[in-house]
């Protein structure tokens, strides 16, 4: 029986989800790509990856997490979906509730459906009744719920979430991050929280106002445009002391080792040349 739990970003890692990259590679420069993509290449890097490169580099990540006694559980394959690798997407835990995200991109609905067999006796699962909200803009504060308004999550997703959240009897805020300029794919890519009180951000993509409520709840670890354009701020804490980062990520993990962390690497250089890494393709579903 699974009974999803997840109270923060770092609350130790029991169970994840994950899913191979399939065979389909997303279309990045044709005739027919989404207005979206293109403000979304403004801000990251797209360029095509070979998805058995792709798939080894997730295996070395699965060894790593259940060499840590973490469960990893495959999901079933999404046909006609080129970036399943990334379940981050496709749903969230917040408290005691495991929330369906509302996606964007309509092609990556089928996604979820892998997630049936697993929640069949789930006791809390949120559907939300209107807006876009997908798990990459989705960070977990003490007491709110943070939710960053890029290119695939509205406002009107925020409040979706505060609802269904009120439902099912979790008391958080659900805050939305606004971002300075448009083109964001996602929260995570930017701002991920490492440890208690400690974040990494690139502040370059956010207005005053939120990088002055990010400097009064975290200490921050800064990100430059060229971390963030590898992605590196997208990084896994699997407990409150411990943190897997993408190989070649050697500033930052100078500055989470001088905070005490244990910090774990893994080759992701394939994985994100597409703007997504660890945390991306990884589903939390209980986190102690």
């Amino acid at each position: 029986m699974l009974t999803p739990h997840a109270t923060s970003e770092y609350g130790a890692l029991r169970h994840v989800a994950m899913r191979y990259a399939s065979d389909l590679i997303p279309d990045l420069d044709g005739p027919d790509v989404h207005p979206v993509l293109t403000r979304q290449k403004t801000t990251s890097s797209w360029k095509p990856y070979d998805p058995a490169t792709v798939r080894a580099q997730q295996d070395t990540l699965i060894d790593l997490l259940r060499s840590r006694g973490i469960e990893v559980t495959l999901l079933d394959a999404a046909p006609g979906c080129p970036v399943q690798h990334y379940p981050r997407d496709i749903a969230f835990v917040v408290d005691h509730v495991m929330v369906m995200a509302r996606l964007n991109s309509t092609h990556r609905r089928p996604e979820a459906d892998a997630l049936a067999p697993l929640l069949t006796s789930a006791p809390h699962i949120a559907h939300l009744d209107e807006g876009t909200i997908e798990g990459g803009d989705v960070v977990l504060h003490t007491g709110t719920v943070l939710v960053g308004l890029g290119e695939e999550t509205s406002l009107a997703g925020v409040g979706a979430l505060q609802r269904a959240l009120a439902h099912h009897g979790v008391d958080r805020e659900v805050r939305p991050i606004r971002f300075a300029t448009r083109g964001i794919v996602h929260l995570d890519d930017h701002f991920t929280i490492v440890a208690p009180g400690t974040a990494l951000i690139h502040r370059e993509v956010f207005p005053r106002a939120e990088l002055r409520w990010f400097q009064q709840h975290f200490d921050l670890i800064d990100v430059t445009d060229a971390e963030a354009r590898a992605v590196q701020a997208n990084v896994l804490a699997i407990a409150a002391d411990t943190v897997i980062v993408a190989a070649g990520s050697d500033r930052i993990t100078t500055q989470l080792a001088a905070r005490g962390l244990e910090v774990l690497t893994v080759d992701y250089r394939e994985v994100t040349r597409i703007p997504g890494s660890l945390r991306c393709t990884t589903l939390p579903l209980t986190r102690a």
